[in-house]
């Protein structure tokens, strides 16, 4: 993953994933996907961060910090202070 990029965990179809690279999207911010489905390591990676629940998506920052199952005004907002 390159340096200072927001990387999302989540599945390809479901709602709150697509909703959350559409908020991304619209604001022109660069992520990485990685759908857990397919990939075991980022399965068990979004467990860890969950307390042993599948919750996505779950969007890293740059910063460390993490959203999960962020609104759109909540991604938003962490957009805004990334800036």
């Amino acid at each position: 993953m390159p340096d200072g990029m927001i990387r999302v965990y989540g599945v390809t179809r479901y709602p709150d994933c697509v909703r959350a690279k559409q908020v991304l999207a619209k604001h022109l911010v660069q992520y990485d996907w990685t759908d857990i489905s397919n990939e075991e390591k980022a399965r068990a990676y979004v467990e860890q961060v969950n307390r042993g629940n599948r919750s996505v998506p779950t969007i890293v920052f740059p910063d460390g910090s993490v959203l999960v199952e962020p609104s759109n005004a909540e991604l938003e907002k962490k957009l805004a202070n990334l800036k």
